[in-house]
């Protein structure tokens, strides 16, 4: 028992942090710079313009 929690303790030491959720903020922070960036790359503003343009001409405006 006693060496189990020894082990317990030792892998808890390598990992400061456990693994969990990211705040969506963060996780928003961390991909758009990507997004732009391959927005970018491809050429993608005017497909991104006319999705807009059709989305907002469904929605009746």
């Amino acid at each position: 028992m006693a060496d189990t929690a020894r082990q317990g303790r030792k892998a808890f030491a390598f990992h400061a942090h456990e693994s969990g959720t990211r705040h969506p903020l963060v996780a928003a922070a961390m991909v758009l710079p990507l997004a732009a960036l391959l927005l970018f790359l491809f050429g993608g503003f005017e497909q991104v313009a006319a999705q807009a343009s059709s989305v907002g001409a469904m929605l009746g405006r």
